[in-house]
């Protein structure tokens, strides 16, 4: 049967439900130190490498046979990865919520901060908890997303949080909780 002999109601019933609104995106906490970071990266990407590779790529396609021209083919490789990096900046600040605690008094571990602890084994260690583009683990600084972040949080000095990990069950004594200027 034709649809132009179908009423509209019926019509309505054939047509694919709209999709659902996408879910937000999750949040993304970062220290006012690394948010520069970010946009100083893609402001050298944009401003620096990708212009520096487009002209060193458009030198090479004037010579010719671009099927064997290793500039070419490496300049046309390169500027994939940075339009994929800039990408990726660009989303990463879009969604960035910038968190500055330095200078707050703390008794309680929050995003940005730098936490002392000591293990049952006697071990102390000191942990920075930024966002999960600042980590660095040779600094102590480690993602609010982590394990040990995950257990810190909220707690206060004097505190013993359990961390649990791979190898079992481990009990953390909060000895100081500190907001410092994070570089």
């Amino acid at each position: 049967m034709s649809k132009a002999f179908v009423k509209e109601s019926a019509l309505d019933e054939e047509l694919p439900p709209e999709a659902a609104p996408e879910a937000p995106a999750a949040k993304n906490y970062i220290t006012p130190a690394g948010y520069a970071r970010l946009k100083a990266e893609l402001k050298q990407l944009v401003e620096v490498e990708r212009p520096e590779v487009v002209r060193t790529v458009a030198w090479a396609a004037s010579n010719g046979d671009r099927s064997e021209n290793g500039d070419y083919l490496y300049g046309k490789k390169r500027l994939r990865e940075i339009d994929r990096r800039v990408r990726f900046l660009i989303k990463r600040l879009e969604s960035a919520e910038v968190v500055d605690n330095a200078g707050r008094d703390g008794e309680q571990v929050f995003f940005g901060a730098r936490v002392r602890v000591r293990s049952a084994g006697g071990g102390e260690r000191s942990v920075t908890i930024v966002g999960a583009d600042e980590v660095d683990p040779a600094r102590g600084r480690i993602s609010w997303h982590s394990p040990i972040a995950k257990a810190l949080l909220k707690a206060r000095d004097g505190d013993v949080v359990r961390l649990e990990t791979p190898g079992g069950a481990e009990q953390l004594e909060i000895l100081d909780v500190q907001y410092l200027p994070i570089d």
